[in-house]
């Protein structure tokens, strides 16, 4: 089973593939770009994709929105991963020895206030969290730390000098889990729809009237621009159901209040560790690597 990420090994798109996958065999595409791994799904290159949308502090991804559009993906599943940064360095390295620190721009920033406090450091950004410290490992540097993921460290055989270096502890990352084409699911619980509507006055709220109409428990909505048609837009909405019927009733109700609609996919939803951390068991065995 091919499966693409954004990322290297140790990633928290490597490790958002190994959870959600759990057992199966996975063959990694190690991609260094979204764009990228949208390609390799429409070209039938790898069997999935992994894709994060978004972050529980940083919000919504919305380039990748336009990727699912733009390659006419389809969404057949999601996970949802907790973010702990941890500081780490060679084995042989310790904070006296340490003059900077390297990691992506994203994770910097969600750990701007242990920077503050270690303003001494010079700060540099990778491409990905794994690849500093993926870096540190290959080429021996005992006076550069990575902030990375625990997968990191352990693939990579860095030693943590300091955990949970993020702002804020409760930080989740939402993935989904593409494909080419959809597949036929019969018990699924949640579904991704798109749709646009008409600029008419209460166009948009005449369909979530609907939806609420329905007792059906939005979890999401977010508005995107249409690319072609300035000052359009689209609407994506994420919603759980008790029964995979109540989807084809709302869409007989909706269909005539928007302009065009679309099902991005039908899945099994999944469960936030935030909400419910007791529900969640880590993988870290670098072995699914």
């Amino acid at each position: 089973m091919k499966i693409a990420i954004q990322g290297i090994l140790g990633s928290y798109h490597h490790q958002a593939a190994a959870e959600f996958f759990k057992s199966e065999h996975m063959d990694l595409m190690e991609l260094d770009s979204f764009s990228k791994v949208a390609q390799s799904i429409h070209n039938l290159e790898s069997d999935y994709g992994i894709m994060a949308i978004e972050n529980s502090i940083a919000g919504t991804l919305l380039p990748n929105y336009g990727l699912i559009t733009k390659y006419d993906l389809k969404i057949s599943g999601e996970i949802y991963l907790p973010i702990h940064h941890q500081f780490m360095a060679h084995p042989d390295s310790d904070l006296k020895t340490i003059t900077e620190i390297r990691s992506h721009p994203m994770a910097l920033l969600q750990c701007d206030t242990f920077l503050e406090r270690n303003k001494h450091l010079k700060v540099m950004e990778s491409a990905d969290t794994a690849s500093a410290a993926k870096e540190i490992a290959e080429k021996g540097f005992q006076n550069v730390a990575a902030i990375a993921s625990r997968m990191s460290a352990e693939i990579y055989g860095l030693k943590i000098l300091e955990n949970d270096v993020q702002n804020i502890y409760k930080n989740s990352t939402r993935f989904f889990i593409l494909q080419k084409n959809s597949v036929s699911v019969s018990d699924f619980n949640k579904v991704s729809l798109k749709f646009s509507t008409s600029h008419e006055r209460g166009a948009l709220a005449s369909v979530l009237n609907e939806i609420s109409d329905l007792n059906l428990n939005m979890k999401k909505i977010q508005s995107v621009p249409i690319v072609d048609e300035p000052w359009q837009y689209a609407f994506h909405v994420d919603l759980e159901l008790s029964h995979p019927t109540e989807l084809d009733i709302l869409l007989e109700k909706i269909r005539p209040k928007t302009t065009r609609i679309q099902i991005l996919g039908k899945y099994k939803n999944a469960v936030d560790p935030i909400v419910n951390p007791t529900a969640y068991q880590p993988i870290l065995d670098p072995t699914y690597s």
